[in-house]
């Protein structure tokens, strides 16, 4: 079975990329989301096996929505993705339950190899 996979960034074409990468390589999109709260509520509608999730969005910010679904449900699997690969950032993440991080503009089969490495 296809391990489903919400997607959130507050840019369309974004989300479109990581997409259609998923698409291409036999992932279901579970849903897809423009900011913290939506994917927060998403999640818990669909509960996916992984979530890609942007860091800067309005209304809820990506570190914020990472602890609610943690909070949530703590086996959740999040990679996060942001053109700011500052290191705080990146800590902060991952010290609130991201399994990876990718930095923006990213390759297609970096995004796959955090995504398999995440779910295996």
């Amino acid at each position: 079975m296809a391990h489903s996979v919400l997607v959130v960034d507050d840019a369309s074409f974004m989300r479109m990329m990581i997409k259609d990468i998923l698409e291409k390589n036999d992932f279901t999109i579970a849903g897809e989301a423009k900011d913290g709260q939506e994917a927060v509520d998403l999640y818990k509608e669909t509960t996916p096996d992984l979530v890609t999730l942007d860091i800067t969005m309005p209304e809820k910010d990506g570190i914020a929505a990472l602890k609610e679904i943690q909070a949530f449900h703590p086996e959740a699997k999040v990679i996060m993705c942001s053109a700011m690969g500052q290191q705080s950032m990146v800590i902060d993440a991952i010290q609130a339950g991201a399994k990876d991080f990718i930095v923006k503009p990213f390759q297609a089969d970096r995004v796959l190899e955090a995504i398999n490495k995440t779910l295996s």
